[in-house]
């Protein structure tokens, strides 16, 4: 990286200056610590720094000269890191185009931050691509160093090394991870962060109470209080707010040091911390007991910050701060007391406890209190519901209500409230629909559980509904058979409890299609979404979005079954509906009915109106949503397909197909359907390129790949392996390429019947197979059969009728019937020249006697 000036800096600011806390007015020391930071980062590579606890263990191990040295801050609870990370982001600002503040406490919160960033990196947001590959593509950004090479991150507060590793970049920029735990040590290296020394100590308390405090006053304070910086500011912040004299502080701390030996005190508070804390309390209790109350309820939320307006008067009229929080004046003078006394930190429009404060809190109240306060939390989270999180205007606000929501200390999943039920489905559906899929997995399982075992019946429209998004999230996931294995029941269930017409069985009925087109039932997924289609027009009418999305699934379903004139009629209606729609139609839903048009107008064998439908999805699709949202992403690969088809547009579509692979494997991981679904493209493309040693090694990964996704007997499997017998027949392989093709043959006529495209494509590889074999009246068996049945399914113009045709040509000649392939031969330029044209080179090649290969595209599910 460029190396930055080690000179402090009072002004400035950063390009982009994301989440950081404000600035500490009291911060005091550390100036070895923060040069031994600036240091690192002045190296060449990243730098990963790490503010963490003390702990015995050895010294980690030596790092390589030319690899970046990452340094470890430890320290007690209370020491100081989290201000330490601050302090340096505001003195060294000027040094950074970008710095960016990461909560990392619960391991969720993570992804969201990083999301953010990347609109400040120029790439899509979470509203477009999703919080998972947005966060991916922030990560990939910062390793290039573009835009930026001058960066800072800062995970504050991390816990496990494997949970939080994933997302520290390599590349120019610095990374500071502040964390208790000592397993970050072999990790990276680590720097001591202790205790105030004496001297700052006595800084410190001459900054925070800088007229009540004499010099001889500090050193005996601090020495009580242990020199812990969060016991010095508890007592710093006391003793300006109540004028104590420094003596009596001292009498009473020792009173309440006794008074905690004698009660046991737990030893993960350290002794001064908890002392001066009571001591705060008590007086706060005695000035503003209402303020007591609100600090409480606080406890219970998570020690991120928690925006001021969640307290608001359309609480709950049952919580214990009802009415303070239905009076903005004495709500005001609550939080500024709160602040007064440090018991809470104010930045802006929220506020924020300290995990440790927030501990001690919670260790002081009865079982029933905490139950009490815990409950109220549920009620005023509820309440502070920003509502429908189908409207991405309202995704900011759930992502500031999330940190609470997964709190261990909130408790949200073990509330049986239906309101605040309500709204934890509402976050789940947030999750789901923002991107954070494995987010929204773990925390409608989470859920799940704490309701089944709470619940009289496992049935409950809440639970039923959390089991949805949980099968959603995994079919998403690309986890194909675990979905069924949970929409299957729960659809059961709806359909018995709930009825057939009720929204959530309708819901449901609309997943498990989904479901069984996943496991290749595309019969069964047409029969279901036709009955769901007809309910939903009867419960919502057939003018509404809602009744689209089943209608848009139908048109798939006839494209599965080979019905390709259905489903282009029905793709097209649905998209003018869409297209005309005023409301309720998302650019995702309108850009997915687009492609759904242009894959079947392909597949009717229009590869130039396919190619113009293409166009104008992909360019759509990266105007309104961006080049890397997935429904971008398949009309990139579909166009890829459709100029395949077109022999002068073959440059350009194996470079979109390697494109689209690329950026679904940085995206999306190997092992996920549109991935997937991109490789064979790509290795389509290379072997009608000439690359078809390329091919082959890419098209052997795809077979090993599919059945982990799809199972080990859905149609794409068998159609993949058949990709393979081609490209093993092209180099030379031709028994391989035999004994895989009838194989898939004969798979794909158990699963859907010889009257389908995909069995008839292997056929007439097959039968290409058996000709170079020498085994010429096999070869011409299998061809009049597939022809006659082509002619039937797909017409006698199709452009794989029409190679059916003309194969059998070759094999008619082969087996001594000659006339019969004149004309044959006759009829199929004809039909040529009615539709590609004799100038085609398919064309060229059946009038020369060559023989015509197909391949397979599957599309995603």
């Amino acid at each position: 990286m460029t190396t930055p000036s080690s000179r402090a800096t009072s002004g400035g600011a950063p390009r982009y200056w994301g989440n950081v806390p404000q600035r500490i007015k009291n911060f005091t020391g550390r100036a070895d610590i923060l040069e031994r930071l600036r240091q690192g980062s002045s190296s060449g590579g990243t730098a990963v720094t790490l503010l963490g606890t003390r702990q015995d263990s050895p010294p980690a191990a030596d790092v390589p000269q030319d690899d970046p040295k990452p340094h470890a801050l430890q320290g007690l609870g209370g020491v100081g890191k989290t201000a330490v990370a601050i302090e340096y982001a505001h003195r060294y600002r000027r040094e950074y185009d970008l710095v960016w503040w990461v909560p990392s406490d619960q391991v969720n919160l993570i992804r969201p931050a990083l999301a953010a960033l990347a609109v400040k990196l120029g790439l899509e947001g979470a509203s477009v691509a999703g919080i998972e590959s947005a966060a991916a593509l922030a990560l990939d950004a910062l390793r290039r160093g573009e835009p930026f090479s001058r960066w800072l991150l800062i995970f504050d507060n991390a816990d496990q090394p494997e949970d939080v590793k994933e997302f520290i970049p390599e590349g120019p920029g610095h990374v500071i991870v502040t964390s208790r735990n000592h397993r970050w040590q072999s990790v990276i290296e680590t720097v001591q962060v202790d205790v105030f020394d004496r001297t700052e100590s006595a800084e410190f308390l001459a900054k925070r109470v800088p007229q009540a405090l004499t010099a001889s006053d500090a050193d005996p304070l601090a020495d009580k209080l242990g020199d812990l910086p969060l016991a010095l500011e508890q007592a710093g912040a006391l003793l300006a707010e109540t004028g104590m004299p420094v003596s009596e502080y001292l009498s009473l701390l020792d009173k309440q040091v006794s008074l905690l030996l004698s009660e046991g005190k737990p030893p993960e508070y350290p002794l001064s911390m908890t002392a001066a804390w009571r001591l705060s309390v008590n007086e706060l209790h005695r000035q503003l007991p209402a303020a007591l109350e609100l600090l409480r309820c606080c406890a219970f939320f998570s020690p991120d910050p928690i925006p001021r307006d969640v307290f608001r008067g359309r609480q709950a009229a049952q919580t214990t701060v009802s009415n303070l929080i239905a009076e903005p004046i004495r709500l005001a003078q609550a939080i500024g007391t709160l602040g007064r006394y440090a018991l809470v930190k104010i930045d802006g429009r929220m506020i924020s406890v300290h995990r440790l404060i927030q501990a001690l809190l919670r260790e002081e109240l009865t079982v029933e209190q905490r139950d009490q306060y815990r409950h109220e939390v549920h009620q005023i989270l509820a309440a502070g519901s920003p509502g429908n999180p189908n409207d991405s205007r309202h995704w900011p606000r759930y992502g500031e209500l999330l940190p609470h929501v997964t709190a261990q200390a909130t408790g949200l999943a073990g509330c049986p409230d239906e309101a605040v039920r309500g709204f934890a489905l509402d976050v789940v559906r947030y999750l789901y629909l923002s991107g954070d899929l494995e987010s929204c997995r773990a925390l409608a399982e989470r859920f799940i559980a704490q309701w089944s075992g709470d619940a009289t019946s496992l049935d409950t429209p809440q639970i039923l509904d959390a089991k949805r998004h949980r099968g959603n999230a995994l079919r998403q996931l690309g986890r194909y058979s675990v979905a069924y294995e949970v929409i299957e029941p729960t659809l059961a269930a709806a359909s018995s409890v709930l009825g057939e017409q009720n929204e959530l069985t309708l819901a449901l009925r609309n997943s498990f299609g989904a479901d069984l087109r996943a496991r290749g039932e595309f019969a069964a997924a047409l029969r279901l979404d036709l009955e769901t289609q007809r309910l939903h027009e009867e419960a919502f009418g057939k003018e509404v979005p809602q009744t689209w999305r089943v209608a848009n699934n139908v048109a798939s379903d006839y494209a599965l079954n080979a019905d390709y004139g259905k489903a282009k009629e029905l793709h097209q209606e649905i998209y003018k509906r869409n297209r005309d729609a005023a409301t309720g139609v998302s650019d995702a839903e309108l850009l997915t009915s687009l492609n759904g048009l242009a894959w079947a107008v392909r597949l009717s064998g229009d590869f130039s109106m396919a190619r113009d439908l293409g166009e104008e999805a992909r360019d759509f699709g990266q105007e309104r949503l961006g080049a890397e949202h997935y429904v971008t992403l398949r009309a990139a690969n579909g166009l890829s397909i459709a100029l395949r088809r077109i022999p002068s547009a073959h440059e350009e579509a194996l470079a979109i197909a390697r494109e689209v692979y690329e950026l679904c494997m940085n995206l999306l991981g190997e092992l996920n359907p549109d991935t997937m679904a991109a490789g064979i493209s790509l290795a389509n493309i290379q072997r009608t390129t000439g690359a078809t040693q390329q091919a082959l090694e890419l098209a052997r990964r795809l077979v090993e790949t599919y059945p982990n996704v799809y199972g080990s007997d859905h149609p794409y499997n068998h159609g993949c392996t058949a990709n393979l017998a081609l490209l093993l027949r092209v180099n030379g392989k031709t028994a391989d390429a035999r004994h895989l093709n009838e194989t898939a043959l004969a798979a794909l006529d158990g699963r859907l019947d010889r009257d389908h495209d995909y069995p008839l494509t292997v056929a007439v590889n097959l039968a290409s197979d058996y000709a170079e074999s020498g085994d010429v009246k096999a070869a011409r068996a299998l061809g009049e059969d597939s022809l006659s049945r082509l002619q039937r399914v797909m017409g006698k113009r199709h452009p794989l009728t029409l190679g059916c045709a003309a194969n059998l040509v070759v094999d008619l000649r082969a087996d001594g019937a000659g006339e019969a392939a004149d004309r044959l031969l006759r009829e199929t330029m004809d039909n040529y020249a009615a539709t590609l044209g004799r100038d085609h080179p398919d064309a060229v090649n059946a009038a020369s006697g060559k023989r015509l290969d197909f391949d397979f595209d599957p599309p995603p599910i």
